[in-house]
């Protein structure tokens, strides 16, 4: 294990302006790093993260949670283990995949991309960022849920807080203080329209949620609002993101650009890549429940692990020319990238693999087709060249792009 002192700091300017350099530094030279600040070990190889992410023998547990998360959520369904984990996460994955997502909630799913895009497609320019990819995921989790879209501004503030808390590495005591508020704003604003969904429940995912019963075990509802919170933190952050970054990559490869708007079953492709090629999460943490080998050194018990997936997806050990764009990659499958089975490693892997996952799947088709369909010659604006932002969480912040209006 090394300490690495002539790699840039993960919490340094540098690092936060271009990870990636400092990624393969790490790789090369310091696959096991302590990281005095977070008191973490810090892997970043791909076959490392891989087996953290996979560990079926609960070495790598996820008790980080219960500080990282549990301020701010309550306790969830990723601090779970065992019988209990699988019992809630077959409470809340049957809306997340099959023919209840495709029935129930890919219409609010197009309803919400077209409203959005409907605002700015005959003005000829916009910002994907500000003006759709913030605002879509949100729209279609609280119309999901039940909720009230013009509270908008109110869950966007909420899950921003969130991420920076699960983010806040250097301990910032404003964004700990932060966080916490957060916890009891949502719960004061979520328990009351829980409480009204119990005693007259409608077709919503709330409703459902309330209703759902495994095993004889319903959940409370402190476990909804928990979940609640976690979904649009998840779902949003990271959807928000990931949007974003798939337009800042086609933009930015013209050539794979035309390929997407020519073939729309590109678009599958163009994701996946964009997961593995710039991830929206960057990093996950993990906490050992026994001493454990682990890229060439020894963990002890009670450690936290800290998995940079941003690093361990450009693994040149694992993918061909990992510094480039490549949709036609052959060493990526797309098939199981949307599963527990995936190649990359944004999604997580094993038990605690995104319940979310299919639903950003749909998103993130439904927006690509919407945006393609409606933005011809679409073109950063002039002058604009993309610039990703974050550490936790890393994305474009605006995204101005021209093209030639089109009405409705």
């Amino acid at each position: 294990m090394s300490t690495a002192q002539s790699i840039p700091d993960i919490l340094s300017a540098e690092f936060a302006a271009d990870p990636y350099p400092v990624y393969r530094a790490l790789r090369e030279h310091a696959p096991l790093l302590w990281h005095e600040p977070t008191k973490s070990y810090v892997v970043s190889r791909y076959e490392d993260v891989a087996r953290v992410f996979k560990d079926k023998e609960s070495v790598f547990t996820t008790d980080n949670y219960d500080w990282q998360l549990e301020p701010v959520h309550g306790r969830t369904i990723l601090q779970l283990s065992g019988r209990e984990h699988a019992v809630r996460r077959a409470l809340v994955a049957p809306a997340f995949r099959g023919s209840e997502l495709q029935e129930t909630f890919l219409p609010v799913i197009r309803r919400n991309s077209r409203e959005l895009v409907d605002a700015f497609r005959d003005r000829g320019s916009a910002d994907l960022v500000a003006e759709y990819a913030t605002r879509f995921p949100v729209h279609v989790i609280a119309d999901m849920l039940g909720l009230d879209k013009a509270d908008h501004a109110r869950f966007h503030g909420w899950y921003t807080n969130v991420i920076a808390f699960l983010g806040n590495l250097a301990g910032d005591p404003e964004v700990t203080a932060a966080g916490e508020r957060t916890r009891v704003e949502f719960t004061e604003y979520m328990l009351p329209i829980i409480q009204r969904r119990r005693a007259e429940p409608g077709d919503d995912l709330l409703s459902r949620l309330c209703a759902a019963e495994v095993d004889g075990v319903r959940m409370s509802d402190e476990d909804i609002k928990a979940f609640c919170s976690l979904l649009l933190a998840a779902g949003g952050e990271t959807t928000d993101k990931a949007i974003a970054s798939i337009f800042a990559n086609l933009l930015a490869h013209p050539e794979q650009l035309a390929a997407v708007r020519a073939d729309r079953s590109l678009i599958d492709r163009a994701f996946v890549e964009t997961l593995r090629w710039t991830p929206p999460v960057h990093m996950i943490m993990r906490q050992t429940a026994a001493e454990v080998e682990l890229a060439g050194g020894t963990v002890p018990a009670g450690a936290t692990i800290t998995c940079l997936i941003g690093s361990a997806n450009r693994d040149g050990a694992r993918y061909r020319d990992p510094d480039r764009f490549d949709l036609f990659r052959d060493d990526l499958t797309t098939t199981t990238a949307f599963s527990a089975a995936a190649d990359h490693l944004a999604f997580a892997l094993g038990r605690h693999f995104c319940v979310g996952a299919l639903l950003a799947r749909a998103e993130v088709e439904t927006g690509v087709n919407d945006l393609l369909d409606a933005l011809p010659d679409l073109r950063f604006a002039d002058g604009f060249a993309p610039e990703e932002r974050g550490v936790f969480t890393r994305g474009p912040q605006t995204l101005p792009v021209v093209f030639t209006p089109v009405g409705r």
